[in-house]
């Protein structure tokens, strides 16, 4: 059995108030300000969630089902481009409307409880077209992102529309929108310059004008009317961001699409998921985070954590969904109190007014899902759920973990990340109380099960051992946070082999939500002389000289505790599986845990299910929502554990549709108008072989895929007219081997010579998503 010891010195976290020119209040008297090391709201620490979400990338009538999902997963922040060229792709001519009407967007945030920050460039990046910068910049006698003039007064001109969209939203003024993102990368990275790609190539300078061209567009900024609490600018890779002006943010990604416009042919293994401590003085540089200042003066905050990545035409990967919890919970680990997730929401490209693809050259023309928690058609992926679970705990416990500083078990700078041997773990921890972080999970290398293994934690005066006898394990590709000297209800949780969740309180009894990660053993520490009573449905108790342990059963099971304080705690432990389906709920100042397979969207006191047929849909509350009802029908219920068990109306939507192949890689549909009828979204799945997916609609192209051996879909309720009309068309282009240009003809003739092609649709299928409202 492998023992890791880990020692902590006796100390905290040394912790005042920081950034002085950032922060102000609303006219309600909200107040936003800073420490050194977290964000406050209303002088308690606040843990930012931040989810980027690109409003003119997805339809407008969709957006507020859209947020509602985003909150629901625990985001408190939406973050958004504002792209130059969406909005004056010709030039003086401002479009603001329908899926560019940012002012209907944020008012959306504001209805929810979302705050917002705004990241209006001019340069933006983003997988756009010239980075976001309109075209006709090219044909101006300036230097773009400099501190020329005669560029700033476009810049001027742009900010200034974007403050008469947004006026009266302003924190200030009780709006949503508490910070500004100036530029983006600036002096670290740009763009190609589209119309050039092919011919002379050309790329967007990086920026030039230094600190000075970011304090200048925030007094721009600022003159426009576009007056924050908070002023941003990413910071990785050497860019500028000065601050005494900004926050600087940072992020992380593990995989790189990038690299392969050169020579790179293998992606290597990143130090990603490799423990670090990011708000040190001691530990200053570091992977992906090289600070110009002394790190622990600043919150480490981010803006663009992996929430996933978008293929590039030379790189085809299907994103471990793992990859995304793993890397929130290896920053948190190293002292972030402020996540945030690129892109948290997938979208689609819109199409220009006067160039038809507003895309980057090496990616799709239409798609930017991104493999995104929540994909480009309103799709909820594991890493969704996945992370929901972590989003809950961050927030419930926000006062208790913003104070805890890191602790490394391994120094960052010796452990490589094709290491799969050790284990990887590090803590957070304040006077003695805190969290273990365990992660299993390396991104381009195969990872394996860690088995037979302890922990042992230790201070000047005692140590802690986890477990108190025997050993842990844990599952591949699978990452956890387990609590130790937990304060619970007047009694100490020592250790819990079991992930914190969240808690609520009911009838005077506070109740615990834990669940069990992969491949660990479910297992509750507490000081037996604190305990007055103890009993647990499905597991064991046993006592080890002054402890009393409990093991649970791979199922769901309750323990009720009463301590020697009088006070009654419940301890609710869910499987891994169960814990995905977990969602909080506040209705009607009641905190309720609802577990259902469907996605769950709760706003203004009613209740909304997104159904993908499922065969027997349920839903379990805690505690019970009373007379459920769906269309005026009470719903039938039973007591299941802890749960109120409620049996959903089957969705009893069945679509039929006509496909006929027209060659191997070459398919027609036609789908009638019932098809449409009662459905939130219709999804059509295809899978196939070759390089490009690409559907067309009375020959527009509508939608495009880069083949990366996942499943394309495509949300077709947006285009329903039109395929009713004219009917849907799928060409997959060929995978080519052995290809050669013949050239040698004296006719100026080129015709391409191909060995072998590759190029099959395999299965066309389309499935009905339905919702069921339900009433208390």
């Amino acid at each position: 059995m492998r023992n890791y010891q880990l020692t902590i010195a006796d100390g905290a976290k040394k912790i005042f108030p920081a950034l002085a020119h950032l922060g102000g209040a609303s006219r309600q008297g909200d107040q936003i300000s800073f420490t050194n090391y977290y964000m406050e709201m209303n002088k308690k620490p606040f843990f930012a969630i931040c989810g980027e979400f690109h409003f003119s990338r997805y339809s407008h009538d969709r957006w507020e089902d859209e947020l509602i999902k985003m909150k629901m997963g625990g985001i408190n922040i939406i973050s958004t481009y504002v792209f130059w060229n969406h909005h004056e792709e010709i030039e003086g001519s401002f479009d603001w409307k329908e899926n560019k009407n940012i002012r209907k967007f944020i008012q959306l945030c504001s209805k929810h409880g979302l705050y917002v920050i705004l990241r209006i460039g001019p340069f933006a990046h983003g997988e756009v077209r010239n980075g976001g910068m309109p075209d006709w910049l090219y044909g101006r006698p300036f230097n773009i992102r400099s501190n020329d003039k005669d560029y700033l007064e476009y810049v001027n001109r742009f900010y200034q529309q974007i403050a008469q969209e947004i006026s009266d939203l302003l924190f200030a003024d009780n709006g949503p929108i508490i910070a500004t993102q100036l530029e983006n990368e600036f002096q670290h990275a740009g763009s190609p310059w589209e119309l050039t790609t092919g011919t002379t190539n050309e790329w967007l300078p990086s920026g030039q004008g230094g600190e000075a061209h970011i304090k200048i567009l925030k007094k721009m900024a600022v003159k426009a009317g576009i007056q924050t609490p908070i002023y941003t600018a990413t910071a990785w890779g050497g860019a500028v961001a000065p601050t005494d002006e900004v926050l600087p943010l940072w992020g992380g990604y593990a995989y790189w699409p990038w690299i392969f416009y050169g020579d790179v042919t293998e992606h290597p293994a990143t130090p990603s998921f490799t423990f670090r401590d990011y708000h040190n003085n001691n530990r200053s540089s570091t992977f992906d985070f090289e600070p110009v200042y002394q790190p622990e003066d600043i919150p480490f905050s981010c803006a663009e954590m992996g929430g996933g990545m978008t293929v590039f035409y030379p790189y085809r990967f299907k994103l471990p969904y793992e990859s995304v919890d793993a890397l929130s919970l290896i920053k948190v680990a190293g002292g972030c109190n402020f996540v945030g997730y690129y892109v948290y929401h997938g979208g689609s490209n819109p199409k220009g007014k006067q160039i038809p693809y507003l895309n980057e050259n090496v990616t799709p023309k239409i798609s930017y899902d991104y493999q995104a928690p929540i994909g480009e058609f309103g799709q909820t992926r594991a890493s969704y759920h996945r992370l929901k679970r972590q989003h809950l705990f961050y927030q419930r416990y926000q006062d208790r973990l913003s104070k805890m500083r890191t602790i490394l078990a391994h120094e960052p700078e010796t452990f490589h990340p094709e290491d799969v041997e050790t284990l990887r773990f590090a803590i957070r921890e304040h006077h003695q109380s805190g969290f273990l972080f365990i992660n299993n999970f390396q991104d381009h290398v195969k990872t394996q099960k860690q088995n037979d293994f302890s922990i042992t934690l230790k201070w000047d005066n005692h140590k802690l051992r986890i477990p108190e006898t025997g050993s842990l394990s844990i599952n591949e590709n699978e990452n956890a946070i387990l609590p130790f000297y937990f304060s619970m209800e007047g009694i100490t949780l020592q250790y819990a082999t079991t992930q914190l969740i969240t808690d609520l309180e009911y009838e005077n009894e506070r109740y615990y939500f834990f669940y069990m990660p992969k491949g660990l053993n479910g297992e509750y520490c507490f000081p037996a002389q604190e305990i007055l009573s103890i009993s647990i449905d499905k597991g064991d108790i046993t006592y080890v000289q002054d402890k009393t342990i409990i093991k649970v059963d791979h199922e769901q099971s309750m323990i009720k505790l009463k301590t020697k304080t009088n006070q009654t705690l419940s301890i609710c432990t869910m499987t891994s599986q169960e814990s995905l389906t977990l969602w909080q709920a506040n209705i009607k100042e009641q905190k309720y845990m609802i577990l259902t397979d469907t996605n769950l969207l709760i706003a203004n006191e009613t209740i909304r299910l997104e159904d993908e047929s499922l065969a027997n849909p349920t839903l379990k509350a805690f505690p019970a929502l009373g007379n459920l009802q769906a269309k005026g029908k009470r719903l039938a219920s039973h007591q299941n554990g802890l749960f109120t068990e409620y049996a959903l109306p089957k969705s009893s939507k069945s679509v039929t549709f006509d496909w006929k192949r027209i060659q191997a890689n070459k398919v027609v549909i036609q789908i009638p108008a019932s098809a449409f009828d009662g459905v939130k979204e219709l999804l059509l799945k295809v899978t196939y072989q070759g390089d490009i997916g690409h559907a067309f609609i009375n020959g527009e192209l509508i939608h495009d895929n880069f083949a990366n051996g996942d499943i394309w879909e495509i949300g077709l309720k947006r285009f329903e007219n039109r395929i009713i009309a004219y009917g849907l068309y799928l060409y997959i282009t060929p995978l080519k081997e052995g290809v050669k240009v013949n050239s040698d003809s004296s006719m100026a003739a080129r015709e391409e010579i191909v060995h072998n092609e590759i190029a099959q649709i395999d299965s066309v299928n389309l499935i009905p998503i339905t919702e069921v409202d339900l009433e208390i």
